[in-house]
Order: structure tokens, then sequence, then C-alpha cells
């Protein structure tokens, strides 16, 4: 059992540099995948998506890849023809301004390291060469990720065998309630006749046969009882199974509360309706930790 939870980095080196990939994913009804990708790198995209469908069934996941040096983005380069551009430029301007009669300030260094294109901010894209490099990088990211995943669904299967097992002792101890209940009804109808009788009626034998088979069909929950072992059966193979199982754990868990509804509605004495509560409660954590199933 794998969670849809997990995180990821792999630091390594490419095209002379240092990079990082990240990964994160976390819950999600289908598969998404979303990369910011560092410049020179978009290319493979495709690849890296394609290659993460393979490994991961759902969840939605987010990979980043940048370079590892704080946000560098290369040395600053000095375009020569751009510069020689400008200052022949400045020449022809003073030289007119000169012809004009106007008495121009001459230009700074730093005025001309300022202009369009002539101090350019180093490329930190890769060349095409370092591409096996990124590639490679990217599976061992992949794999640490489904590590990542893998170690959190072992801690999510234990969590959700603990709350099985609590619904199979509560349904056992919910047969026990029915019998209880079920033994008593006799009596209960017995004081409902004398009641009645102290009150002046006498029902008729007949009737009071038709009443106790009508209590006794509309109090049964032996039908909900066996169906919520079979559920309990389904959830345990479910964790022992292999590859994605959330969306069968989700369902399986809607197929719980239906019947826990079932049972609170057809209780007929406190201690079956206290149970069929606490049944709920502890569908509804199991439902909430399925959610986060691959």
């Amino acid at each position: 059992m794998r969670s849809m939870t997990g995180f990821a980095a792999e630091a390594f080196e490419a095209g002379g540099r240092r990079w990082r990939f990240e990964a994160r994913s976390v819950n999600g009804r289908g598969l998404e995948l979303r990369f910011r990708l560092a410049e020179g790198t978009e290319g493979l995209e495709p690849e890296f998506r394609a290659a993460a469908a393979k490994r991961v069934s759902r969840g939605s996941v987010s990979v980043a890849l940048r370079p590892d040096e704080a946000g560098e983005t290369g040395a600053p380069a000095l375009n020569l023809a751009a510069l020689d551009a400008a200052i022949a430029a400045a020449k022809i301007v003073e030289a007119r301004a000169a012809a004009a009669g106007l008495d121009l300030q001459p230009a700074s260094l730093g005025e001309i390291l300022g202009l369009r294109s002539v101090l350019e901010a180093g490329s930190s894209a890769p060349d095409e060469e370092a591409a096996p490099a990124f590639r490679a990088a990217f599976d061992r990211l992949l794999s640490a990720m489904d590590a990542a995943r893998a170690e959190e669904g072992a801690r999510l299967a234990a969590t959700l065998s603990g709350q099985i097992d609590r619904i199979a002792a509560l349904t056992d101890a919910a047969e026990a309630a029915f019998a209880e209940q079920e033994a008593g009804a006799p009596a209960r109808l017995a004081e409902r006749v004398a009641r009645l009788q102290e009150a002046g009626a006498e029902p008729a034998p007949e009737r009071l046969a038709q009443e106790l088979a009508l209590l006794a069909v509309k109090a049964d929950v032996r039908e909900e009882l066996d169906r919520l072992r079979g559920h309990v059966e389904a959830a345990r193979a479910l964790l022992s199974a292999k590859g994605p199982v959330g969306r069968k754990l989700d369902f399986l868990t809607q197929e719980f509360n239906r019947e826990a509804n079932t049972l609170c509605s057809k209780a007929g004495s406190a201690a079956l309706t206290a149970i069929g509560l606490d049944l709920k409660v502890v569908i509804d954590q199991l439902r909430e930790q399925a959610q986060n199933v691959e």
C-alpha cells in the first residue's frame, strides 16, 4: 500500500553545474502532474511527464528543477559588439552636439554598461549533452518519492488495520446486543398488552402474534451484521493487496456507512443504538484515512 503523500529531492551535476530536483505529492482524485523547470530544460517535460505517469497512479504531484546555487543564474557576460556600437553612437552624438553648440557631459562607465545588451546575464541553460544526466536524476527522484510514499503507506496501513479491527469488534458487540434485544422482545410485548388491558382493551391473540412477528422483522439486523463482517474481510484483503487500492477502499467505506445507518435505524434498544453510533464514528475515521491511499 502506498500513500499519496510524499516528498523527495535529488541534487546532481549536469552541464558543468549543480542542479536540484524537488517533488511533492499530496492527495488527489486522480493523477495531476505539474512541472516548473529551469530555463533550457523545458523540452524534457514530455519525457518527465510520461515517466512519472508510469510510476504514479494517483495524487497531485509537483516537480521543480532549478540550479542548486541559491538562485544564481550565471556570471554576467560583456557583449563586445554591443559595447563597440554604444561607444560609436556616443561619439556621433558628442560630435553632433558640439556642432550644434551644445556641451554634453561625458558618459560614465556605469551608464555605458547599463545600456541594453552591453552587459548580459549569463545563462543557466544546459547544453543538449547534459540531457541524459537530467533523465537519470529524474528517475532517481521518482524512486525516492516512491519510497517515501511506500513508507507513509506502511504507517497508513497500520492505522487502517486498527480501525478495521475496531469495526469488527463493534460488529460482534452489536450481535450480542441484538441477541439480548431479541430475547427481551416477548417481555416488552407482554408489558404493552398489560397496559392495554389495564385501559380496558382486550387484544385478540392473533393480533398479538402479528405484532410480535412485525416487531421481530423490523428489528432484525442480522443481514446488516453479516454484510458488515463481509466488508471487514474485504477491507483486510485490500490492505494486503498489491497496487493502488485507494478507490476500492473509499467505495468500501461508503458500504460500511450504509450498513451502520441501517443498523441505527433498526435498533430497538439503547445499547444497540450506542454501538451503531460508535460504528459510524470509526467508519468516518476510516474514510478520512482512506482518502490518503493511492
